[in-house]
């Protein structure tokens, strides 16, 4: 199984329609992972509390944001969320000159959750995630079996105002603000002369290994890449097939553009084989904070054929059961030691229906286009109906306290019809 992984895309005024941040990113994994989409309310903890990530333990913050989280359903982090605040985050798997082979610490999808959790800004997740990475450094397996699969991790942040780029080499890392325009990263470094933020030994750290000699501008992805690229080859030509498909669009990015981006399969945005997308998300926050972030997620692999449901953050959610995996609590292989012995069940129930009619999709060609074609008209629809809270705001929440449940419900439905 060669290792390949991710597309993040980032697109902020004057290229977006209107006056609105879009976020997406495809989430590729090995294709018999399972990915939920899970929630957590915002809380408070006592002085001293801890929290369990996915292989070590570190000190709790004394309050937590609220966070939706799409994660493969094995681990404690996520590979791509967002917060109460609109804040929005995703990573990617990056490898250079620094060993990835480290012990088990943080993992970057762990970053993803505690930047989430943490920062109630772009600029204050970057400082978030760059101090437990000095604090408890990154690495561990980051796939359920014990392949020792690592990497080192880029993250791509937003909020309501602006993006930050984050890229890592084991403690290291460099970060590059986006004011306006589009962004979009694959599985290489992007940061160059620009950089914003850095860790305070990046530069002499490069010099100590003769990577760099002290001389002519400093580029991190120059300076901290392998010096052969074969690797993340592939990664080369899916970032420009992205950045060249958000060019066109480049003025009036939407909801629409970015989940059409996410679905394309001649780029290889849209992953197939045994890597392959298993969650999509798409997210439209507002630049005026009176109004509401709609955030979409598949909680299915192939973005081609699921539907993308909206979230909205408002008081008193409860747990989306329809997406949230089986709980194996301390019996789970990923706790015990040696780790990864055996793969329990982990698909929730949105999984299994979706399996089923993907099978008839794959099977029939003439049944197989009407079932998508109902998918996506559902699709539509939610998108017409979010267009309303996006330009209005959210006067009555009771309304959409149960959005996204909802919306699992009514795609279920769509494939009872099949």
């Amino acid at each position: 199984m060669d290792p390949s992984s991710c597309d993040t895309f980032v697109a902020l005024p004057p290229s977006t329609g209107g006056q609105r941040v879009v976020f997406g990113k495809n989430s590729d994994r090995p294709c018999d992972e399972v990915q939920e989409v899970v929630y957590f309310p915002a809380r408070d903890y006592g002085e001293g509390e801890t929290v369990e990530c996915t292989y070590i333990e570190i000190e709790q913050a004394a309050h937590t944001y609220a966070v939706v989280l799409s994660r493969p359903a094995w681990l404690w982090g996520a590979e791509m969320g967002a917060n109460e605040h609109q804040v929005c985050i995703g990573n990617e798997a990056v490898w250079g000159r620094e060993n990835a082979d480290v012990e088990e610490a943080l993992l970057g999808m762990d970053l993803v959750r505690l930047g989430l959790e943490r920062a109630e800004t772009a600029e204050r997740a970057v400082d978030v995630i760059t101090e437990l990475l000095a604090k408890y450094g990154q690495g561990g397996s980051c796939m359920e079996d014990n392949c020792g699969f690592t990497y080192h991790n880029s993250f791509l942040i937003s909020d309501r105002k602006e993006a930050w780029l984050l890229e890592t080499s084991g403690k290291y890392w460099a970060a590059e603000n986006v004011k306006d325009g589009y962004r979009n990263i694959s599985n290489q470094y992007g940061i160059t002369t620009k950089i914003d933020k850095e860790h305070p030994e990046l530069r002499q750290y490069a010099q100590s290994q003769c990577w760099w000699d002290g001389n002519g501008p400093f580029s991190f992805a120059e300076v901290y890449s392998f010096m052969t690229t074969a690797r993340i080859e592939a990664s080369g030509s899916r970032y420009c097939e992205g950045k060249t498909l958000l060019e066109k669009s480049n003025g009036h990015i939407t909801a629409q553009t970015m989940t059409d981006i996410l679905r394309d399969k001649d780029s290889g945005i849209n992953m197939e084989g045994m890597f392959m997308t298993t969650g999509s998300m798409v997210s439209v926050i507002p630049t005026n904070p009176a109004l509401p972030g709609i955030h979409y997620f598949t909680a299915t692999p192939d973005p081609e054929r699921s539907i993308f449901k909206p979230f909205i953050f408002v008081k008193d959610i409860k747990q989306l059961k329809y997406t949230c995996s089986p709980s194996y609590g301390q019996d789970d292989p990923v706790k015990k030691k040696p780790r990864f012995q055996n793969k329990p069940d982990r698909k929730h129930p949105l999984f299994l229906k979706h399996e089923v009619v993907l099978a008839i999709i794959e099977s029939t060609k003439e049944r197989g286009k009407k079932i998508v074609q109902n998918m996506r008209l559902l699709e539509q629809e939610k998108m017409a109906e979010m267009e309303k809270y996006l330009l209005n705001g959210v006067e009555d929440s009771s309304l959409v306290v149960n959005l996204f449940s909802n919306s699992v419900q009514e795609e279920m439905n769509v494939y009872r019809k099949c």
